[in-house]
């Protein structure tokens, strides 16, 4: 992964100005924040920000993408530089790959496959492994991208029951809703997952692939980029549901956490902190990675996966999901 700055969580409301190279976070408490910009690789927004185009000028120029998340942890959209290091060669053989149904279908079916086998290893449980079964045994008879998710949801909805048996009853999904989440435990799956979404968006950024042109979601979601929501797939149990199990175990949430009302619940401000630094140190963390020979971060694992996206297009390797190995 590019060496070349960080991600910053902005979660309280705040101002971003410019200030020469620099961005300046004027924050509520009346003490602004300056990083330099050369420091900074893309923003994440929790609340209500303003910014004005000169500093979108300043994020521009240098690369830097800016993610929104809306208060229930959708992401509502994001600012992404003018340039971009697109490949004419490898969209074309992008497309080519996606318009082909048995090879979409065929990368569908690996992804949906290695997201089912990463939520069974992340929640640590042979509760799961019929269903897992049945799923293995359906999905070579699924050709497109309707059947493949069809399969996949009812995988979902048992793994999700199994993992409420896991959570404090405040905390359990009783079924996965969105859009507003309805309860504590959907609010902090629906944030995570769009935490993911948006690591995922950056990382294709610094490739020449267009993440708008994906493989699953292709039919199903035409209003995102698509391509990222693929890749976000294999990690949303690493992050969301793991973390959903880990911080329940540890009691380091709490209801004050978040905010809810009648059918609808989102993070508190409190909660929004609590998100972002289990985040930040999550993807801090490193394993050894048995091909590079050396340590990779969770950060890193993600732009290795869009690189074997990149290989599939230039080299017509097959694509092989991601799967914790540890």
């Amino acid at each position: 992964m590019p060496a070349v700055g960080r991600t910053y969580w902005l979660t309280e409301p705040c101002r971003i100005r410019r200030e020469d190279n620099s961005v300046r976070i004027e924050r509520a408490d009346g003490n602004p924040v300056r990083i330099p910009i050369t420091d900074i690789r893309d923003l994440v927004t929790f609340d209500h920000v303003d910014i004005n185009t000169s500093a979108l000028s300043l994020l521009s120029r240098n690369g830097v993408a800016l993610h929104v998340l809306d208060h229930y942890g959708n992401h509502a959209g994001h600012f992404s530089p003018a340039e971009s290091m697109a490949s004419a060669s490898v969209v074309r053989r992008q497309v080519e790959i996606t318009a082909d149904p048995g090879q979409r279908a065929a990368t569908g079916r690996a992804l949906v496959l290695a997201t089912a086998e990463n939520l069974r290893w992340a929640l640590d449980t042979d509760l799961l492994d019929p269903a897992l079964q049945s799923l293995r045994s359906a999905l070579p008879e699924c050709d497109d991208s309707d059947a493949i998710m069809g399969q996949e949801g009812n995988f979902r909805r048992t793994a999700w029951a199994v993992l409420d048996t896991q959570l404090p009853a405040w905390l359990r999904l009783n079924g996965r809703t969105r859009r507003p989440p309805t309860n504590a435990g959907n609010a902090f799956v629906s944030y995570l997952n769009t935490l993911v979404y948006a690591r995922v968006l950056t990382a294709l950024r610094t490739t020449p692939l267009h993440p708008a042109i994906g493989f699953l979601h292709a039919d199903t979601d035409r209003r995102r980029n698509t391509l990222a929501l693929d890749l976000s797939e294999p990690f949303k149990p690493l992050f969301a549901e793991r973390l959903l199990k880990r911080t329940a175990a540890q009691k380091k949430l709490k209801p004050s956490d978040f905010e809810t009302d009648v059918a609808r619940a989102s993070l508190s401000k409190d909660g929004r902190k609590k998100v972002a630094a289990l985040v930040k140190e999550e993807l801090a963390t490193t394993v050894y990675h048995r091909t590079l020979k050396r340590k990779v971060s969770y950060e890193e694992l993600i732009h290795l996966e869009a690189l074997k996206v990149v290989r599939m297009c230039l080299e017509d390797r097959p694509y092989k999901p991601f799967r914790p190995w540890w």
